[in-house]
């Protein structure tokens, strides 16, 4: 029994081994181009946009948007910058890829947007991006910038160094995120529902919604969203540990993916935590209406009371948020076993 043991674990690095190999050997060179006057970076897999880094002065945070898989289908909600037939309305702080976060020395992050009335904007914060670093194209493709996380009257709570790198290996399209805070005062995270890496998906990779409901944020606005009946809606999730579709929500693992139907094609998107991230393994804040989140910090809320973080930096210090978000189509579903090798792979990343 031991031999075979042995072999076994031999085999298994034999495995990982050839997985990196073919990794190298399939990955497409990709082009990035930035339009600085449009204040926007366009990354694109053989002539065709995978997506956009967009950090606009006029908009509240930066984000990826729109999110193109393989087949060109879009997996991220139109609303509200170019909507589309039948997209929900609700949540217009919901804009593509973002990070950031709803309790910041008691500013929002999280829920600003246009929606807020110009008499209650200085309960909430903006992260203006200063400055693009790189903006590299080739076979691992990078955008990195510098961003300040300010108040309204633009006072720096937080400075941001964030590297966004892309690659595409066949049908799956990766993106990896690397963020270090650095508190400029000392800085308070409460724990609270709404953070921190955030994506808006597409109508159709909602789950079914039998009945209208209504949210409220950490400032007491009501969202309400409503019931979905039609038949385009075909998304589910699944968590690393086995929790499936609503379950999801509020529960801790190391990886979540949704998945669903857009056109002929499945189309999984899996986010995967790091083991160095506050908070590991994350909570998953997986909503049924399309919004996928991963929140380490607001442990209290998901715990029922039971845990509470309320993470600080204080003056100087830092901290490093790392994340892989992968989208793959084809005839079925991602497997558990491909994406327990992206989380291994990933786990290696400083």
């Amino acid at each position: 029994m031991k031999k075979y043991g042995i072999l076994f674990f031999v085999l298994l690095e034999m495995g990982s081994e050839i997985f990196a190999q073919t990794h190298s050997k399939n990955l497409s060179s990709i082009i990035v181009k930035n339009h600085a006057t449009s204040q926007k970076i366009d990354i694109s897999i053989d002539g065709k946009l995978f997506t956009s880094f967009c950090y606009p002065d006029s908009l509240e945070k930066p984000f990826l948007y729109p999110i193109y898989a393989a087949n060109d289908s879009t997996i991220t909600r139109g609303f509200p910058l170019n909507p589309r037939p039948n997209d929900p309305t609700d949540h217009p702080h919901h804009i593509g890829l973002w990070f950031n976060y709803e309790s910041v020395n008691g500013l929002d992050f999280w829920n600003n947007s246009y929606a807020i009335e110009s008499i209650k904007k200085k309960n909430y914060g903006w992260i203006r991006t200063k400055k693009i670093v790189r903006a590299e194209s080739g076979k691992h493709a990078i955008v990195s910038y510098l961003a300040e996380w300010t108040n309204e009257q633009k006072k720096v709570l937080l400075e941001e160094t964030t590297d966004l790198k892309f690659s595409s290996i066949g049908t799956n399209r990766v993106i990896e995120r690397i963020t270090k805070l650095t508190a400029n005062e000392e800085v308070s995270f409460n724990d609270v529902k709404d953070g921190m890496l955030g994506l808006r998906v597409a109508h159709a990779l909602e789950l079914p919604i039998l009945e209208s409901k209504k949210y409220t944020d950490a400032s007491g606005i009501v969202t309400y969203v409503k019931a979905n009946k039609d038949s385009t809606v075909t998304g589910n999730y699944q968590t690393s540990e086995g929790k499936q579709g609503d379950a999801a929500w509020g529960t801790r693992g190391n990886w979540c993916m949704l998945y669903g139907k857009l056109g002929a094609d499945s189309v999984s998107i899996v986010i995967i935590d790091h083991p160095k991230n506050p908070g590991y393994p994350t909570y998953w804040h997986a909503r049924n209406y399309g919004l996928f989140a991963a929140n380490p910090l607001g442990q209290k809320v998901f715990s029922n009371g039971k845990i509470e973080l309320n993470y600080k930096l204080l003056k100087g210090q830092s901290v490093v948020f790392r994340y892989k978000i992968l989208v793959a189509t084809g005839k079925y579903r991602m497997d558990n076993s491909s994406i327990e090798k992206f989380a291994k792979e990933f786990s290696t990343v400083k």
